[in-house]
């Protein structure tokens, strides 16, 4: 077989903030984005690898979602426990520095992890955890 990552999928509540996060703070490229107003479905992705991308969606938008679950949703969005993603990178401390400069909430400066990597971790505007590991 040969499967691929394509396309993973983290919520958004400010499609303009969470484009400024993914395109101005982490450099990634918007790929397209379409709708309007808070109902956009955006596609990011890093430069150079035009097979990978993050679509940030509006939460809960499918209709056969209940209102129990999209409630759900909501409070999970709001403490960041509902949407994560890994992410690597070759300089952690220099990109973590970029992040943080940039007034993003830091969860998790660089540390060594006891399972033999060295990550920090953020939440982007929408309160998704991003954890950036750092390639050796």
């Amino acid at each position: 077989m040969d499967i691929t990552i394509h396309t993973s999928v983290l919520p958004h509540v400010d499609p303009d903030a969470s484009v400024a996060f993914y395109r101005d703070i982490l450099g990634f490229e918007v790929r397209s984005d379409v709708g309007q107003g808070t109902m956009r479905w955006i596609t990011v992705g890093p430069a150079g690898q035009p097979d990978t991308s993050i679509l940030l969606a509006p939460p809960a938008a499918d209709p056969g979602i209940t209102e129990d679950e999209r409630r759900t949703i909501s409070e999970m969005m709001a403490k960041g426990t509902y949407g994560w993603i890994l992410l690597a990178t070759k300089n952690l401390d220099a990109t973590f520095e970029n992040v943080q400069a940039h007034d993003a909430e830091v969860v998790q400066e660089p540390t060594e992890q006891p399972y033999g990597i060295r990550d920090c971790a953020f939440r982007d505007p929408a309160g998704n955890l991003v954890r950036i590991q750092e390639l050796r």
